[in-house]
């Protein structure tokens, strides 16, 4: 779990350092892509059905990143 959680915080760091004002956005929506590709990795690779609460949750994570993605600045 350790070096999961260090390669996400090097993420993160590596993402300021973006010259953009948005790197902070990109990262929300990095979140909602994530936990989608999470799912697809449940279902391909350990051949688990994802629930409908789970296909629901991501749902609403796709759709919370792609309103942070596309609202107007």
């Amino acid at each position: 779990m350790l070096p999961g959680l260090a390669s996400l915080a090097a993420f993160a760091c590596l993402l300021t350092l973006i010259d953009s004002a948005a790197a902070g956005r990109a990262y929300a929506a990095y979140g909602g892509v994530y936990i989608v590709a999470s799912l697809a990795w449940l279902r391909l690779v350990e051949h688990v059905q994802p629930g409908r609460w789970d296909l629901a949750g991501a749902a609403v994570c796709l759709l919370g990143a792609m309103i942070i993605i596309a609202a107007p600045q």
